[in-house]
């Protein structure tokens, strides 16, 4: 499969990921984390697409978080985070950046607990998202469309209102609840040889592999990324985190960077990084528009996109010569219409 990093020998080379590999959820608080956040959120869907599958060559079960509350997958760690504050941290209200999507899951899920939500998002976010964090409840500040003021702006507003921080992704409790979709796509299609899910800061994937590999050990995990975005797939082949301040993707939900901890699970979990093209997010998009009547943005498209490639499903079998049967999370559906 394109830009598939073989791991093998590098990670018998390279001690560039220290131990930190050992900090991560383990089964029990993934458990916990589910149990806290089934009330509050859908399980969503799983559908299939024979059309799909047609130029795919594969089984495709796709995890429809795009028809999540809030419209993505962001919901169940900002909701799993908020919900495990104690009360006298939950008073102080809560502060995030994100480009929209975890930013209206955390004014959603704040709202939910009766708190205040300082969100911090880049001028350049889809409007689309900001007035979803509005609705929510969620007090914006704008800031510039660059890594260092998103984390600038957001500990200035910290630092004024008492507010408790959560991070888009490197946070425990968030992995942790993204890690529920994959659990929940393993428990309704068992027999996957393969999940792909899009990354970005990692929260999701790291989730992923951690959600996909604790319910059965050998199915394979694959990150996918936009070639503009492509900070997961340099920083795991070359054993440290590599740096990302700025990118103009199409898929605006992938333009964050790895952090230590999201870096050092995948390190160990992840199966390899796929990158796709802006023409090909785009053509996959339209693609499920098209074929399976639902809306997703275009981060869910980069997670499907390699698999529509010409003879490369045949990588994510088993060597059985049997069909191979993939998940893929659709991360989101916060799409800006314009007519």
């Amino acid at each position: 499969m394109k830009e598939e990093i073989d791991y093998t020998d590098k990670m018998a080379t390279t001690n560039a990921v220290a131990n930190t590999g050992d900090i991560q959820p383990d089964w029990n608080t993934i458990l916990r984390a589910h149990e806290r956040i089934l009330p509050r959120i859908h399980r969503t869907q799983v559908l299939t697409s024979q059309s799909i599958n047609a130029l795919a060559g594969a089984e495709l079960y796709f995890k429809c978080e795009n028809l999540q509350k809030t419209g993505s997958f962001k919901i169940r760690g900002a909701t799993n985070a908020i919900f495990s504050l104690p009360d006298e941290e939950a008073r102080r209200g809560v502060v995030t950046h994100s480009s929209g999507n975890h930013a209206a899951a955390v004014a959603c899920a704040a709202g939910w607990r009766g708190i205040s939500a300082w969100i911090v998002m880049p001028k350049n976010a889809p409007k689309v998202k900001c007035r979803a964090v509005e609705s929510y409840g969620g007090k914006i500040t704008f800031c510039e469309p660059n890594v260092s003021s998103r984390s600038e702006t957001a500990a200035r507003i910290q630092a004024e209102t008492g507010a408790v921080m959560i991070h888009p992704y490197d946070d425990d409790r968030i992995i942790a609840g993204q890690s529920t979709a994959a659990k929940e796509l393993m428990e309704e299609v068992p027999d996957l040889d393969a999940v792909l899910a899009p990354v970005s800061g990692g929260g999701l994937l790291s989730g992923t592999c951690l959600g996909a590999k604790g319910t059965r050990a050998d199915v394979r995990v694959f990150g996918c990324e936009p070639e503009r975005a492509d900070d997961a797939y340099r920083s795991l082949k070359a054993g440290s985190l590599q740096a990302l301040e700025t990118s103009d993707t199409i898929a605006d939900g992938l333009r964050a960077t790895l952090a230590p901890r999201t870096f050092a699970i995948l390190w160990q979990r992840v199966d390899g990084i796929l990158l796709v093209s802006e023409e090909e997010i785009v053509a996959t998009m339209k693609l499920v528009w098209e074929r399976m009547k639902i809306v997703i943005e275009p981060s869910s498209a980069v997670a499907l996109a390699p698999l529509l490639r010409k003879g490369e499903i045949e990588r994510l079998g088993r060597g059985t010569g049997t069909t191979p049967r993939v998940g893929v999370i659709f991360s989101g559906g916060n799409v800006e219409l314009s007519w």
